[in-house]
Order: C-alpha cells, then structure tokens, then sequence
C-alpha cells in the first residue's frame, strides 16, 4: 500500500508528523479546511521532467505556483516539463494528489520553494485523503540525507 510506504518512510527518517485522514477533497482551499491550515501550508508536491528518465520533486506552498522560469535557472537548464499522470506514477510509485518525496520508488532530487522554510507543513503521505502535518525545516534535513535538496525561490503568487 502506498501510504503504509510513504509513512513507513517518514519514520525511518526519524520525523515527526502527524497523520491527517480527511477523506477526499476537490480543491486546495478545502484541503486546507479539513486540515486545519492555511492554504500556503498544503504542500503541493509535483512531479517535473527535466529529460527521460530524469524527474524531480518539486514542493510548492498552496498559494503559490511553479515559476518556470525561477525553476530552469535553479536547475541551469533550457527546458523542464510535467509529465502526464502515468509518467509520474511510474516515476514515483504514487498517484497524482497522493506524491511524497517519502517512500518514492526513486529518490529524485527535491526542489522545495525557499517559503517553506521556518512552518509547519502538511504533504500528500501516498493515498487519496490522508496527508502529514511537519515541521518544513526537519522534512529538509531528513530529505537531505535521502536524495539532492534544494531550498530556492521557485514560485510566483497563484
């Protein structure tokens, strides 16, 4: 099961979350209601292609989107895209609306927006309606020893 493997993997990390089961939700903004947060603490955790075979993780507060532009010059390339839904499950292991950079099926490098720094956070933990509640700054260090980190300004305002 996918959530037994994204959560098993925060634990070996040594973090401590809390685990958020809320059923289904149809948007950001009841995402952030059923879990008690702000918008900008839902993480949205997204799967970006920068060649084949060659993805990343990239974490973007609720509030905010990619910024292309921001993200091609943090990874010094001309060209980035997201795959499609079957792409990111095979890349990941994990469905759309449910990634984590834990328990990934492949430790991508992790991009996270420099906004995340300092909060606590809620993520996807591998399976519609469940998430995580952490502290950011302990999900960096944990993810620094699994896979490359980078902590930038990568995003716009939605």
């Amino acid at each position: 099961m996918s959530e037994q493997r994204a959560l098993s993997a925060m634990e070996q990390a040594g973090l401590d979350v809390r685990v958020l089961r809320h059923g289904p939700v149809r948007s950001l903004a009841e995402a952030a209601e059923v879990r008690g947060v702000a918008p900008a603490a839902v993480v949205k955790t997204l799967v970006v292609r920068r060649g084949e075979g060659d993805h990343l993780f990239v974490l973007v507060p609720g509030d905010r989107s990619i910024s292309w532009p921001k993200l091609r010059t943090v990874l010094g390339v001309h060209r980035v895209s997201m795959p499609d839904a079957a792409a990111a499950l095979a890349a990941t292991g994990y469905e759309r609306g449910t990634i984590t950079p834990f328990g990934s099926t492949t430790a991508w490098p992790v991009v996270a927006d420099e906004r995340l720094a300092g909060h606590e956070i809620t993520l996807g933990a591998g399976a519609h309606g469940v998430a995580v509640a952490l502290d950011a700054d302990a999900a960096f260090a944990a993810l620094r020893t699994l896979a490359e980190l980078t902590v930038a300004d990568v995003t716009d305002p939605a």
